[in-house]
């Protein structure tokens, strides 16, 4: 590993901790490492989600589909065993979706807003050209909470399954 990027990681684990510390307390900091949440650093603060976590092949396979209704806040986290390049499809489901990919640190590398309901056109994980379409999660939300709240490409995550030696945003 390059040793520049990874005092660089830890300088930025250290100001997103503090920050996360600074902005939500001891509360958002007690929240990081639960598995039915995911918080994201954002420039507003600490946002977090409500979750389940499909980590599966048949729980991803399912996914959020024949639901009529996700309340805001909730979603369904995809987890692979390693990164991969990943393709979504709407079939079944009745709800707009925005789909946030992330990378084996937990960072956001692309977001696609609003997927159209019972639509089988794939979705990949990454806008073509993209150097690195690895993908090892996927946050499914309500079709415009990404924008709505503020989420976007570089801001990481904390999870517990992120491997935290490789996390951006490492839980507590």
């Amino acid at each position: 590993m390059n040793p520049f990027l990874s005092v660089r990681r830890k300088t930025l684990c250290l100001a997103l901790t503090a920050f996360a510390l600074s902005v939500g307390g001891a509360h958002a900091a007690t929240q990081v490492c639960a598995a039915d949440r995911a918080i994201f650093m954002t420039p507003a603060g600490p946002l977090s989600f409500e979750i389940e976590v499909a980590d599966d092949v048949a729980e991803r396979a399912q996914g959020l589909m024949n639901r009529a209704r996700l309340p805001e806040k909730t979603g369904m986290l995809f987890v692979y065993q390693t990164p991969q390049p990943v393709a979504f499809w709407m079939r079944n489901t009745l709800i707009p979706l925005d789909m946030v990919f992330m990378d084996a640190e937990g960072v956001i590398r692309y977001i696609h807003e609003n997927a159209i309901p019972q639509d089988e056109t794939p979705i990949p994980g990454n806008e073509a050209g993209d150097p690195d379409p690895d993908r090892l999660m996927v946050l499914e939300i309500g079709g415009g909470e990404a924008a709505r709240l503020g989420l976007a490409e570089g801001q990481a995550m904390a999870h517990p399954a992120l491997d935290q030696d490789r996390a951006a945003f490492p839980c507590g």
